[in-house]
This record gives structure tokens, C-alpha cells and sequence, in this order.
């Protein structure tokens, strides 16, 4: 294929760094959450990085560039039952208030959701 276009993101190489980088992101993802379900709590690491990276994939592949890969969107359902269930369970030992628990956790549905609308959208394309 080579090159198609000017931009930054036109040619082989780049569609197999996003490949690579997009590819990176969801083995963390897939990672984090076949773990401890501790790991994933509000206030661990993972809990914080997992929505990231969905956001992150979320940002690249919506620009629809060659390379940028996604997750099918069974296996962002499933991430997203499963996170959302360590999360209503740990999030009010943290004691946050109604407003920013009520907030943050429609922030995490939206997160997920709209990496699983891209994805499926794509999977229909495809068919």
C-alpha cells in the first residue's frame, strides 16, 4: 500500500505503530482486568488507567486511521460489567460525595460505551 496521503498518519508505517501503540494500550486493558479485581479498585492504579486507556483508544481509532485497533464490543461489555462491579463496590469506602460519585460513574459508562459503539460500528462495517 505505502503511502496515501500527506499526513502524519498516511503511510504503512504509521498505520503499524498505531497498530503497535492501540495494540499496547488494549493488552493493558485486558491485563489489568483479568487480574486481582483489587487492582481495578477507584483508587488503584488501574482503576484510574483502564478508563485512559479506553479514552486513549476511543481518541485514536474515532479519527479512523488505518492501523488503530479496537477491542470487539463483547469483550468491552464484559470489561465494563466487571469494572463497574469493583467500582460500585469499593467506591463508597472512599467516601466521595453523591455529586462526584454520581458524576464520575456516569463518566466511566460513557467511557466504556462509546469504545463499544466505535468498535461495533466498525465490526458492522466490516460485515
Amino acid at each position: 500500500m505505502g503511502t496515501w496521503g500527506s499526513g502524519n498518519f498516511d503511510d504503512d508505517t504509521a498505520a503499524d505503530h498505531l497498530a503497535d501503540l492501540t495494540g499496547r494500550l488494549i493488552e493493558e486493558i485486558a491485563e489489568a482486568m483479568s487480574g486481582d479485581p483489587v487492582g481495578i479498585e477507584p483508587d488503584e492504579y488501574w482503576g484510574v488507567a483502564v478508563p485512559c486507556n479506553l479514552e486513549l483508544l476511543h481518541l485514536v481509532a474515532s479519527r479512523h486511521y488505518v492501523g488503530a485497533r479496537l477491542p470487539d464490543p463483547e469483550t468491552v461489555a464484559g470489561w465494563k460489567e466487571k469494572f463497574l462491579g469493583v467500582w460500585d463496590g469499593a467506591i463508597d469506602g472512599l467516601e466521595p460525595s453523591p455529586e462526584f460519585r454520581q458524576q464520575r460513574r456516569e463518566v466511566l459508562v460513557r467511557t466504556f460505551d462509546q469504545v463499544a459503539d466505535l468498535a461495533a460500528g466498525r465490526a458492522d462495517a466490516r460485515r
